[in-house]
């Protein structure tokens, strides 16, 4: 039913307008008791084998909403009925930007694919963290907070930047993540050198530190899936030399493989970040490379074209503790997440592993 609405209706929209009305629909049902009671035990069933334990936090199941859908954290309790076990807000900016001039997100349907340039449109990190802080929660979620550079910052003021979201934030989060990877905003991803990446993490890492006592905020960087294996390697060593908490692999990339099916060459030549199932082969590689390096000492959360149970399973397989989606749920709808974790569940139960970590990186260890 929900293909039938999206082909009649949603495909016939401009993607971000679409994007506002599900958004709005999911606000709305989330703030009706008996309704959002009602779609969470329909879409959003508990497996206890699937229960996690990541960035010594616990959760439902490995299976998260990818930052990018909810910017501004307003329906995060909407994307919990649906599923989602944890959710990743943002990316946030130090100062509330606009982002690109629209058109910026665009269907590739036949690729099941996206591709943006939305450029962190956003409240910015005040305005976010007020609503954090009055946010009354309806169902136990894992927040994640997104962290990005404003556009008008020059790269040699990132670090203040990054820091000022941090010092509002990191106290409203149960993790953060350092985003120096989107390719929409100039210069960011020049801070996943190391020589860039070493002195910003350590500033968030301090800054967090002083804004929350009494808990530490897990910490994880997100990375680009256009990094050369070399440069991947980099991070994952000074991700474990910093005593960082976690790698999200991946952002989206600027590649354009994959992409044989659609029919119209002019959405393939739209600049912004290309996500969805074209982008699966990419990402699994750099999770098992990142895997083969950190093992078990720092938790990896794998991303990017994953539609399917089996495609989370395989991230498990590969090294990912939790894994995250966005694009496939535009085009699979809200059943998607109880297609994932009911597959999930299934897998594991058909596995030689007894738990869900077990299988964590098990195809990576058993090849060497």
């Amino acid at each position: 039913m929900y293909k039938l609405f999206f082909r009649l209706v949603f495909r016939r929209m401009d993607p971000e307008q679409a994007h506002h009305l599900a958004f709005r629909w999911i606000r709305l049902a989330a703030r009706i008791p008996v309704l959002r009671t009602f779609v969470a035990a329909a879409l959003a069933p508990r497996y206890q084998e699937l229960r996690t334990e990541a960035l010594g936090l616990r959760m439902h199941g490995p299976f998260g909403l990818a930052a990018g859908f909810d910017k501004n954290a307003v329906a995060i309790d909407g994307m919990s009925m649906l599923g989602f076990d944890h959710v990743e807000i943002g990316t946030v900016t130090g100062e509330p930007q606009p982002g690109n001039p629209r058109k910026r997100l665009f269907r590739l349907v036949p690729d099941r694919a996206l591709i943006n340039r939305m450029g962190f449109n956003n409240e910015g990190s005040q305005a976010v963290a007020a609503r954090l802080a009055a946010r009354e929660p309806v169902f136990k979620t894992v927040v994640g907070v997104n962290i990005g550079k404003t556009k008008v910052v020059p790269e040699e003021e990132a670090i203040g930047d990054y820091v000022k979201s941090t010092e509002r934030l990191a106290s409203h989060a149960d993790y953060l993540v350092v985003n120096v990877s989107s390719p929409n905003t100039p210069g960011l991803r020049n801070l996943q050198a190391t020589e860039a990446l070493r002195p910003l993490l350590t500033a968030v890492r301090e800054a967090a530190d002083r804004a929350v006592t009494g808990r530490r905020v897990p910490l994880l960087v997100k990375i680009a899936p256009d990094l050369a294996d070399e440069d991947v390697d980099a991070v994952a060593d000074l991700a474990v030399e910093l005593g960082l908490d976690g790698i999200i692999a991946t952002n989206t990339t600027i590649a354009r493989e994959g992409l044989g099916l659609t029919s119209s060459p002019a959405l393939v030549k739209e600049t912004g970040g290309l996500s969805g199932a074209p982008l699966k082969a990419r990402s699994l590689e750099v999770l098992r490379r990142l895997y083969a390096r950190v093992g078990d000492r720092i938790t990896l959360v794998g991303v990017g074209g994953i539609e399917t149970a089996e495609d989370a399973w395989e991230r498990i397989l590969a090294g990912a503790t939790l894994i995250q989606g966005y694009s496939a749920f535009i085009y699979e709808g809200p059943f998607w997440g109880r297609a994932i974790h009911k597959g999930l569940a299934a897998r594991l139960r058909t596995s030689p592993y007894a738990t869900l970590a077990d299988a964590v990186g098990a195809d990576v260890r058993k090849n060497g």
